[in-house]
């Protein structure tokens, strides 16, 4: 106690001695710190407010943005558009240079979140969109130009740089980049900034070897799984991976794993300590997380998309552009279609800004395809062996521009289409996109040979009442100018039916028929149908009949133009894109399918009736062997010229389905090929992809109805000779034939081809009866008129046999040019080649022209008394029946004056022994006779 007082007093004591000196010192000392303290504030007033103009205007061009405008800014990020089968079954992505999906806040790992605060911005939730002492120390590490830069941005002032602002390494950009990100943690929450930040960021690569960005397609394309079920250390790779994207990536961009992943595990530890030292995870959760395998982990490589379904993205692509550009076109007051005929400039101007709309903009596109019947004929065409030989063809090679000689295989097209919706259900592009990637279904022109003639010929001449199916027609040589036009495999088959042309594709009758109405337009029956690539000169082309056409028609086209038929008459346009809807399920496009009337139901009943013949007993009959379930089916085969395309299209009430195939470089298909001509060869694989879809969906491929006649259809008999109606002479003749037609274009008038009269008959043409002929071989009968004959172009008497129409009894009618037999002087020669088979006696004809006529005699075994016991008129098939009794028989042959040849040899029964007449028979008085 003692010693503090003594302390206390020594300084109480030096106080009183020194108090002036203290007061003079403490009031300079307290005078001079408010001095400096003055021109201190007003230095730093002056450094600031130099700093403070400074900063001004470096974002004096910078716009006040509002909260709407920031909001734009912020979420204007491109997104990988969706395309899904029908039934909203995933498909794949359109191909962009990069891959990105929308994901929500709520939809992300909490694991993530957190990873990316604590390795990007650790006072993310305390800032208010700036760090002022980070900005302080990145200034001064500019200045200073220190080698070790620790950065100073934010997540929000990140997010600026990418979305409103550039990379640009710059005051004035940073400035910028501060005044924004003020602003913008004005306006939105801390969840919204980073949610936005989350979906904009690049990181890296897929297992496809793609670009990415956005948490979503990272978490997918790096672990194969969704952003919200992302684990600790799965959460801290993908946090890692921003500051260097291409570094870190696990992936190269052909999609395989990289040798060396040291540099990612490495920047994934970091986070992962970050994240503990914020206290994010718990240390047996950093411990843990550090043992990750990275590898075992990553997804497996995938192919592409476009490489799974190349003829869908790509077909998709197209038709969705279209769209697109031509909502964008209206928009602007313009018919897309009239700019692509008026405006290139401006069509491809909305072409190009539909492309960059459908990749950018993260549509989900909803198809038609029907996911299992499109990979079922997929495996079919993969498995087919019956195509054919591949050719060889000389090519230019697009890199070299040297010429090359390579294989071109047999290619196919094949389209399904619903019939009442347009919808397209499944196509074939071809058998494979890596060697060709033309789509042969949707975009090949190729001439659709004999399909075209229910389209072009047979359904408008009959729309206009100038043929029905059982109208007659002559198949014999025909030419319009210098057009000759051939059947099939040459030939001709004489009078014959609509009908029966059809079934059998007759060329001559279809082109009769188009002769006809071809001053009527029927072309533009086609364009109401959709095809979309006639050429001017196809419009005046008789050859249109027979499918030649300038440029051609594709599978869609074609089967989308049957399928009127089915529909009554009605042509529905076919489609792919059932309608397009934004992220959030806005739909931008929906297709509604319309009709437009093209034939009446009665046309289309009768065209779909003589098609069914087409597969019962026609050109496709080989399909009823083929196919595993049987339908109401109606369809048509078409040959290419000089055998270049095989062509099958039919329908049944609910679908239509067409096949086609042929070499890129047209060339001639093999006739035979492994046993199958190439129309046969076509219609296996048609009923294989048939069969195919129908064990996807037999309710659809095979419905349990069958085509209904609509009202005003009526059968009638008609002549075979002219189509016109029966006469008594035409029944008796057996030429009467039933068909069936629309009630307003019935025949109206009574065949007159034929006349009645007496006749001898010598290979089956009738010659008039001279005065002097045998009684016993004049005959009466029908007999065609000279005028029809004349009518028909007929001259030759060679051509009239092939005149009849098919199936009828030649022996009923006779054939007449009003011609008159001469006689040769002379008494005709003995009868050939008699012989006796069975009961069966037979001859060959007599080697004399004015033989009308033959005479058989027969007599009992061992008798020489022979007798005439038939007169047969000279025709081509010379035989008659006699007993079984035992007998001999012998024939004479009589000309047209009367005179007979000497007896033929004599043939005998088994029981008579021998064949050879052992004296010269003995006539009775009528042997003369």
């Amino acid at each position: 106690m003692e010693k503090w007082y003594e302390f206390f007093r020594k300084v109480s004591s030096f106080y009183h001695k020194h108090q002036q000196k203290m007061v003079i010192a403490y009031n300079v000392t307290w005078n001079l710190f408010l001095l400096l303290l003055v021109i201190g504030l007003i230095g730093f007033s002056f450094i600031g407010g130099l700093g403070a103009g400074y900063f001004a205007s470096l974002v004096k061009d910078e716009p006040i943005r509002s909260e709407k405008e920031l909001e734009k800014d912020i979420y204007d990020y491109s997104e990988t558009t969706k395309v899904y089968f029908a039934d909203n079954v995933y498909l794949g992505k359109i191909r962009t240079d990069l891959e990105r999906e929308k994901i929500k806040i709520d939809q992300i790992s909490e694991h993530l979140k957190h990873a990316i605060v604590a390795v990007e911005d650790e006072y993310f939730y305390e800032h208010k969109g700036i760090v002022p002492k980070a900005i302080m120390r990145a200034i001064f590490q500019e200045f200073s130009n220190s080698s070790v830069r620790t950065g100073g941005s934010t997540l929000t002032q990140q997010l600026i740089k990418n979305q409103i602002l550039t990379n640009e390494v710059s005051f004035e950009r940073k400035a910028k980049e501060i005044l924004l990100a003020l602003r913008l943690e004005k306006y939105f929450t801390k969840d919204q900034i980073l949610e936005a930040y989350l979906n904009v960021s690049s990181f890296g690569r897929n297992s496809s070897g793609r670009n990415i960005a956005g948490v979503q397609a990272a978490a997918q394309g790096i672990f194969g799984i969704d952003a919200k079920d992302l684990s600790i250390p799965q959460a801290a790779f993908i946090a890692g991976l921003p500051q260097n994207p291409f570094a870190y990536t696990p992936f190269t961009k052909d999609g395989e794993v990289k040798e060396d992943l040291q540099p990612g595990i490495n920047r994934m530890k970091t986070v992962l300590r970050k994240m503990f030292a914020e206290g994010y995870i718990t240390k047996k959760e950093y411990e843990e997380a550090l043992k990750f395998d990275l590898k075992a982990h990553l997804a497996k490589k995938k192919k592409p998309d476009i490489e799974q379904y190349p003829w869908i993205i790509y077909e998709v692509e197209k038709r969705v552009k279209d769209i697109l550009a031509e909502q964008l076109a209206k928009k602007d007051g313009h018919k897309l279609e009239d700019l692509r005929k008026n405006n290139k400039e401006l069509f491809n101007r909305y072409m190009a800004l539909a492309d960059q709309d459908m990749r950018q903009n993260g549509y989900n596109i909803h198809t038609t395809i029907d996911k299992k019947i499109y990979d079922k004929m997929q495996e079919v065409v993969k498995n087919y062996k019956y195509y054919g030989s591949p050719k060889l063809e000389k090519k230019k090679d697009p890199e070299t521009g040297k010429t090359v000689t390579i294989e071109e295989p047999v290619e196919v097209g094949a389209v399904l289409i619903e019939n009442k919706t347009g919808k397209i259900i499944s196509f074939v592009g071809g058998r494979d996109h890596n060697r060709e990637q033309t789509n042969h279904a949707t975009r090949a022109l190729r001439p659709n040979g004999s399909t075209m003639k229910p389209l072009a010929v047979y359904a408008p001449a009959m729309e206009m009442g100038i043929v029905q199916p059982g109208t007659v027609v002559a198949d014999l040589p025909f030419s319009i100018g210098k057009y000759q036009p051939k059947n099939y495999g040459g030939g001709y088959h004489g009078l014959t039916s609509i009908r029966t042309a059809l079934k059998h594709s007759y060329n001559i009758p279809a082109v009769k028929t188009y002769a006809k109405i071809i001053s009527q337009n029927p072309v533009s029956y086609l364009e109401k149908m959709g095809f979309s690539s006639l050429a001017q000169e196809d419009y005046s082309s008789f050859s249109l009949a027979l499918g030649a056409m300038t440029y051609g028609v594709t599978v869609e086209e074609n089967v989308n133009a049957f399928s009127t038929f089915a529909n009554n008459g009605e042509f529905v346009d076919a489609y792919m894109i059932e309608k397009i809807e934004t992220q959030d399920g806005k739909v931008i496009y929906q297709h509604n399918s319309k009709k437009e009337k093209v034939f009446s139901p009665q046309t289309a009943y009768l065209m779909i009736d003589m098609m069914r013949d087409v597969i019962q007993s026609g050109t496709a009959s080989s399909l009823k062997r083929y196919l595993s379930f049987q339908s109401d089916w109606a369809g048509k085969t078409g040959t290419g010229q000089d055998y270049r395309d095989a062509w099958f299209v039919a329908v049944n009430p609910n679908v239509s389905f067409g096949t086609w195939i042929g070499y890129d470089t047209p060339k001639r298909l093999e006739t035979t090929y492994k046993g199958l001509t190439y129309s046969n060869r076509n219609i296996l694989l048609w009923a294989k992809l048939m069969n195919a879809a129908y064990s996807v969906k037999p309710d659809l491929i095979d419905p349990n109805t069958s085509f209904k006649m609509p009202k005003g259809i009526v059968s009638r008999s008609y002549c075979a000779l002219s189509g016109d109606l029966p006469s008594e002479l035409c029944k008796k003749a057996g030429l009467v034939q039933t068909d069936l037609y629309n009630a307003k274009f019935l025949p109206n008038k009574v065949d007159k081809s034929l006349a009645y009269g007496k006749f001898v008959l010598v290979d089956n043409v009738a010659y008039q009866v001279p005065a002097n002929a045998p009684a016993e071989f004049v005959q009466e009968g029908p007999l065609l008129k000279k005028e029809v004959l004349n009518n028909l172009g007929i001259s030759d008497v060679s051509q009239l046999t092939k005149l009849l129409p098919s199936g009828v009894n030649l022996e009923a009618l006779t054939l007449t040019g009003n011609r008159v037999l001469q006689d040769n002087g002379k008494a005709p020669s003995k009868v050939p080649a008699v012989k006796l088979s069975g009961t069966t006696l037979s001859w060959s004809k007599s080697g004399e022209y004015d033989v009308i006529g033959y005479r058989v005699y027969a007599a009992p075994s061992n008798s020489n008394s022979f007798k005439k016991i038939a007169s047969i008129p000279a025709k081509n098939n010379l035989s008659i029946s006699v007993g079984k009794s035992p007998a001999s028989y012998y024939v004479v042959a009589v000309d047209v004056a009367g005179k007979a040849s000497p007896p033929s040899a004599i043939v005998k029964t088994a029981q008579s022994g021998k064949t050879e007449p052992q004296q010269k028979p003995k006539q009775t008085a009528n042997a003369r006779q």
